[in-house]
């Protein structure tokens, strides 16, 4: 966001008249004007900052920016890093902090660039259902990007945390929401509970006045946009400054209610404490008495990312436009993580990551993977998409049950005899064939809500092929005929699966 109102999307389909095109952009910089907000122009990577490409499809038209720490070992957390609304990768490499604690505990950033080609005022677009859910659009590029950074560096994939300030904290929680098999844990910078909106209407009411849904409302969101079967969580840090005019402050309680419920846990903090900055902390727990959630509530900060500049332990960032100097809200959050050593995720085992990772076969519902033996090694584990799905004493495994037509993407990690785990592999992708079209009538507004199809401008068009569907609403009804994972086409004239 890091505006008063919400972004505006339209440049996602060309089909806009050019009136609409030209309102859009007189609209778009109106909202700039009022927000006290200075354009940005082209991006000049940071020193460090380099520019990743070949990361995948990339449906969501994202650019990816990385850091890595020089001579960075294998096995190493990945952090990445979602900017506000009119800011960009270097922006946010630049101001935040995350660099500090790249370099002083060992791990890689990734930063996701949006552009005014997604959206007028360079937000993510955490409020369209085809760039927040997923598989598709940015969400599935931001996937991407992760499975990218795994392999070129050789991050543990059961270390990954995910970031973000504003438009990118809101699209943090819908992540967090829809990979809890990727994201080991997540932290919300003024934004707002995953799914609170799902259109542009929706996002003015989630910003400035969030719905109070019950614990388990908010909860059922979550699990509704996570794979199905899903008991693993990933562990929540949410931002918020009391006197946040664009982001009312009641959006963190919604936060909280919305993952204590995810977790199983209550509303009551285990303990809450005061912090530098006028900062309060509340923790609460999990069944094993370590924090799940986490809620800073930074009394008198407006609209931003907390940043403490100085050169003290807990100081970092530099203030700047929506960075406001209050408490290092990145050291705090890396340290919840336990990027520091003294988390709760245990860090790998002696044994190096086994080498040689390889697609021995796939087929419609299976794929079959072989890999180098790790002297020393007493068993392997297997993981897809971050999630353990087997152990082996051999180097070869077969993954069953799988989705036909579908991307998965595999590490595997050497166990000794003691059963630590050592260091992660590297990842490799792996696509089982064939594919089961589905066919789906509804109207235009349920296409949407469902993620089969995104409104831009009140029209509404077929996620991945982008066909024209008409107005966005309730009594327009369409058949959808889906014909590859996250491809969409207009069968109203008969559909077959």
């Amino acid at each position: 966001m890091g505006q008063p109102h919400p972004p505006f999307r339209f440049a996602k389909s060309r089909r806009l008249t050019r009136g609409i095109r030209r309102w859009a952009t007189a609209a778009a910089g109106a909202l700039a004007l009022t927000g006290g907000l200075v354009a940005v122009g082209p991006q000049a990577s940071a020193a460090g900052l380099t520019q990743v490409t070949g990361f995948g499809s990339n449906p969501g038209n994202l650019s990816m920016y990385a850091y890595a720490p020089q001579a960075l070992p294998a096995g190493a957390p990945l952090v990445v890093a979602l900017h506000g609304c009119t800011q960009n990768a270097s922006d946010y490499y630049a101001h935040s902090g995350w660099p500090t604690f790249a370099d002083r505990y060992g791990f890689a950033l990734v930063l996701p660039q949006t552009s005014s080609a997604n959206n007028a005022n360079s937000c993510f677009n955490w409020f369209e259902p085809g760039d927040s859910a997923r598989g598709q659009g940015e969400a599935l590029s931001i996937k991407q990007m992760v499975d990218k950074a795994v392999a070129q560096y050789g991050s543990d994939s059961r270390r990954v945390y995910i970031t973000g300030l504003s438009a990118g904290a809101g699209m943090t929680a819908n992540m967090l929401a829809a990979y809890p098999d990727v994201f080991a844990g997540g932290s919300i910078g003024s934004g707002l509970p995953a799914s609170c909106a799902t259109s542009v209407s929706a996002a003015y009411t989630c910003m400035y006045s969030p719905p109070d849904k019950s614990p388990a409302q908010w909860g059922a969101l979550v699990r509704s946009a996570a794979p199905a079967g899903t008991t693993s969580w990933p562990r929540v840090a949410i931002w918020q400054g009391t006197a946040d005019t664009t982001v009312q402050p009641a959006n963190a309680t919604e936060l909280r209610d919305q993952w204590t419920d995810v977790w199983g846990i209550g509303q009551t903090p285990s303990r809450t404490r005061s912090l530098t900055g006028g900062t309060t902390l509340s923790e609460y727990d999990d069944a094993s008495g370590e924090p799940a959630v986490q809620v800073y509530s930074v009394s008198g900060m407006a609209h931003g990312l907390a940043v403490d500049p100085g050169s003290g332990p807990e100081q970092c960032g530099s203030t700047g436009t929506y960075y406001l100097d209050t408490i290092c809200s990145s050291y705090h959050t890396a340290r919840f993580w336990g990027l520091d050593g003294a988390g709760q995720e245990p860090g790998p085992g002696s044994l190096p990551a086994p080498t040689g990772l390889a697609v021995a076969s796939t087929a419609d519902t299976r794929v079959s993977l072989s890999w180098n033996a790790v002297p020393g090694a007493a068993s392997y584990e297997v993981y897809r998409a971050g999630t353990k799905v087997g152990s082996t004493a051999s180097t070869a495994y077969t993954d069953t049950g799988l989705a036909t037509g579908t991307a998965y993407g595999y590490t595997v990690a050497a166990v000794d005899a003691s059963g630590a785990v050592g260091a992660v592999s590297a990842s490799v992708t792996a696509t089982t064939t064939g594919y089961t079209p589905t066919c789906h009538t509804a109207s235009n507004y349920d296409h949407t809500v469902a993620g089969r199809a995104y409104q831009s401008g009140g029209s509404t068009y077929a996620t991945g092929s982008g066909q024209a569907m008409g107005l966005w609403n309730t009594f327009t009804t369409h058949t959808l005929k889906q014909t590859a994972p996250g491809y969409y086409v207009v069968a109203d004239s008969g559909c077959s699966a």
